[in-house]
């Protein structure tokens, strides 16, 4: 038996029976052991003895400290650590399966769809643990575990500890980070690494995947080092055949600046997923290696300017719009500007190029609609916003029934005008959504009145179609109609028990009728994960609705909603971030982006994306709210105060948000003021509707905990849709540490 293996199996008797020797690295070795306590087999890391002298037990301690509170499901767990007998080790679960490295010498070249996979998903990882303030500095084959069809990343937190410490550790020869997988920058060690160091480094592992090698080799480390430096990036498609937009996604991740990489992993696992709708076009806000003109085949189509000489059908010019949005959204090959991006230039007069720079398309499509009677005329053109010139136009001089022969030929001739290669696709086919003209003109009345977002238009807009099946009761659209105002007005003006369980009959109804209604499902969606959660339905049923329509904006929005529910905050994020880029002028997403930051613990981010969303719209109350909120965590409650009250002093607020002045005056000992303000709500609670679980966070603050979950437990009967955030909302980590707070979390179902 070795000296150290001696060493570490009597210093650790009492609580781990050390097996063997399982693995050696360049820092540490690995021994196979069973925990006593848990009976289980674990993993003991230790570092090589020399390493250990010159790092010092309570830097190394305080680094795995910080790594072991990272839990993500592509992470590998830290269990234990210390200091036994002056041997430093860790203690992680003992993995089946195989490491990267082991796959990549007994196969070479993995899959595409495999590497793709297995890079996607240590890009979550990445994208985790950077949110967290730690970078890991040496991703690699060896670090990358495979495990039931799944990667885990190891070793966070060791490269952190060594790197901080004091004393000659090059001279035990060890390098801190892989020369193979290594940035520039880490390299040289000139400049303190950020999480761009590790997008580097697997954007070398990835290249390796693909093609068999790294992307730099040599005789020793010193020659792979310089290569980075003097030679160009190599490509992927010299060596293999792969899609163009993973070719340049890993060009751009092996940029020699960080500047010129990806800004995060998440935009980096996103430009990955480019490659499952090929043939692509990479979308403008999407991650790309060069800046260039925009893609022709991205579209935004501005609102049809209402030419009648009733002011009144507005609601028409503006439904044939959303029409056909609606309609070109179905192709995957175009992307399409969702409609509050597009809407955010009715009326204005802007020049077709800058309308394409801000939202980042090659084409645009304008018109104009006129109404008299029953007859229309419908005039359209379409703009390379690259040099102001046609690609096509025409006017359309037809009866009213026609309306869906229109919008079928508009559609088709901008298929024609762009020069799609339809690849496994249908062109997009306008079918007749009613026979009832006046259904028909209800609906549209009813989106009208829906895109406002109030709650007396939301009720407007039900009544309208409502009145639409009474003229035609097998109208689908109509019936994803209500279900849509129903969902918009659950929570903040009605209570969900009243709301939902009406979305889901509608949208079921709707779904009955016409099954391929991607709105449809879109809506059950909501009602799934909101209020019944079912979070695995709820996915289902999404996943058909960003399949269907893979431009909604909205669909990948409420799928990005289901994602935290199930431990992928992460991809949460992602979708969030593909909604943005589909509607890059929606404060409503922008907003949600700015939540599920706060929700990572990146508070400086939520202030960013917040201040963005304000910049679009600074009437949207609750991107104050996450300001202060984002402020509060920072530990700065003055400033969160004055962000919440600049929030609830809007007119479009709600009262049960108050409860965030008492999160505030609480924090800094103005109790009586908080208080007043909860008896204040409580008041009002008896007079309308209030969400309980944002009031829980009052009481919470002020330590009145039994009220608290009291109010948690009028959330629970209620089924209040904030409560699927219970989990990551830091309003609620007052009550964290007590017992009832899991049995909330596990009520609702969230992990």
């Amino acid at each position: 038996m070795s000296d150290v293996l001696n060493r570490l199996t009597t210093a650790l008797a009492d609580r781990y029976r050390v097996e063997r020797e399982i693995g050696a690295g360049g820092m540490a070795t690995v021994y196979l052991a069973e925990d006593l306590k848990h009976h289980r087999q674990v993993a003991i890391k230790v570092l090589w003895p020399e390493l250990a002298a010159v790092m010092g037990a309570e830097r190394f301690l305080r680094e795995i400290a910080i790594a072991a509170r990272l839990q993500h499901p592509h992470i590998l767990p830290l269990y234990d650590s210390g200091d036994a007998d002056a041997l430093l080790y860790y203690v992680m679960p003992f993995v089946e399966g195989e490491s990267l490295r082991q796959r990549l010498e007994r196969e070479k070249q993995l899959p595409i769809d495999d590497a793709l996979q297995i890079a996607r998903e240590v890009a979550d990882a990445l994208s985790y643990a950077h949110s967290h303030n730690v970078i890991h500095r040496d991703i690699k084959p060896e670090n990358i575990l495979l495990h039931e069809g799944s990667a885990m990343v190891a070793d966070f937190g060791i490269g952190k500890a060594v790197s901080s410490a004091d004393g000659p550790i090059t001279r035990t020869g060890i390098v801190v980070g892989t020369p193979a997988y290594m940035s520039p920058e880490q390299a040289s060690a000139e400049h303190e690494v950020d999480g761009r160091a590790d997008l580097y480094s697997l954007g070398c592992v990835l290249y390796e995947m693909l093609t068999g090698e790294p992307p730099y080799t040599g005789p020793n480390p010193q020659a792979i080092i310089a290569k980075r430096f003097i030679t160009p990036i190599p490509k992927v498609r010299v060596v293999r055949d792969v899609p163009e937009p993973v070719d340049q996604a890993i060009t751009r991740a092996l940029a020699r600046t960080p500047v010129d990489r990806f800004a995060t992993a998440a935009e980096f696992a996103a430009a990955l997923r480019q490659r499952e709708s090929e043939p692509v076009s990479t979308p403008q806000n999407m991650p790309t290696v060069e800046q260039s003109a925009p893609d022709k085949q991205s579209i935004a189509v501005l609102p049809f300017a209402n030419r009648s000489a009733d002011p009144e059908n507005e609601y028409f010019s503006d439904g044939m719009t959303e029409e056909i949005i609606n309609v070109l959204g179905k192709v995957p090959s175009i992307q399409v500007v969702s409609r509050t991006s597009s809407f955010a230039f009715k009326g204005k007069e802007i020049d077709v190029r800058e309308i394409g720079e801000k939202l980042s398309v090659g084409t645009v499509l304008e018109g104009s609609v006129r109404k008299v009677g029953n007859r229309i005329r419908i005039t359209a053109q379409l703009t390379d916003v690259t040099n102001g010139y046609n690609l096509w136009t025409e006017t359309y001089d037809r009866q009213l029934e026609d309306v869906f022969a229109i919008q079928d030929e508009i559609s088709r001739a901008i298929v024609d005008a762009l020069k799609l290669q339809l690849v496994g696709e249908e062109a997009p086919r306008v079918v007749p959504t009613t026979r009832n003209l006046e259904a028909y003109n209800l609906y549209l009345k009813g989106r009208f009145f829906y895109n406002k977002f109030t709650e007396a238009d939301l009720r407007r807009g039900l009544d309208l179609f409502e009145q639409a099946l009474e003229l035609d009761p097998g109208y689908a659209h109509a019936n994803a109609g209500i279900a849509d105002c129903w969902s918009f007005l659950a929570d903040d003006w009605v209570v969900p028990d009243e709301a939902y369980p009406s979305a889901k009959a509608a949208a079921a109804k709707a779904l009955d009728l016409e099954p391929t209604l991607a709105e449809s499902y879109t809506a059950l969606g909501k009602v799934l994960c909101w209020y019944e959660w079912d979070f695995a339905g709820a996915e289902r049923e999404l996943k058909k609705a960003v399949k269907l329509h893979p431009n909604s904006a909205e669909a990948h929005f409420v799928f990005g909603s289901v994602l935290p529910c199930v431990g992928q905050l992460d991809r949460g994020i992602e979708e969030m971030r593909q909604a943005l880029v589909l509607d890059p002028l929606s404060a409503h997403f922008g907003r949600w982006l700015g939540r599920y930051l706060l929700y990572s613990g990146d508070y400086d981010t939520t202030i960013e994306q917040s201040r963005k969303t304000l910049e679009i719209d600074s009437n949207y109350f609750q991107a104050y709210l996450d300001i202060g909120s984002a402020n509060l965590g920072k530990g700065k409650p003055e400033e969160a105060l004055k962000w919440y009250h600049r929030g609830q002093s809007l007119e479009s607020s709600v009262r049960s948000y108050d409860a965030h002045l008492v999160r505030a005056l609480a924090a800094m000992g103005e109790r009586d003021e908080a208080q007043a303000i909860l008896e204040r709500l409580e008041a009002e609670a008896h007079e309308h509707y209030m969400r309980s679980e944002v009031l829980a966070m009052g009481y919470a603050a002020v330590g009145d905990f039994d009220r608290a979950f009291a109010c948690l437990e009028q959330a629970l009967q209620a089924r209040s849709a904030g409560l699927i955030f219970v989990h990551l909302d830091p309003g609620y980590e007052p009550l964290r540490a007590d017992p009832r707070f899991d049995e909330v979390v596990k009520k609702v179902g969230v992990r």
